[in-house]
């Protein structure tokens, strides 16, 4: 049951992030999607759906990997 709660806490911020990347290609397009009123903040909205789910990801990957000691010198908690 665990590793199916950390499966679906690790695909919602995969899923916001790729619904970010998405956004930004309809501007990149000239898509605009419902909820914005412009292109500009439809860009900005998916950047930052896209550098939030990317840094979650990888911050609990650099976790994980810092609890089992297999990371460089410099990324090692003092």
């Amino acid at each position: 049951m665990n590793r199916i709660a950390a499966l679906i806490v690790m695909l919602i911020p995969g899923f916001l992030a790729a619904f970010g990347i998405k956004l930004m290609r309809d501007m990149v397009f000239g898509r605009l999607q419902q909820p914005f009123s412009h292109l500009w903040l439809q860009f900005l909205a998916g950047l930052i759906l896209f550098f939030a789910g990317l840094g979650f990801v990888a911050g609990f990957i650099l976790h994980r990997d810092r609890k089992r000691n297999k990371v460089q010198d410099r990324f090692k908690q003092k």
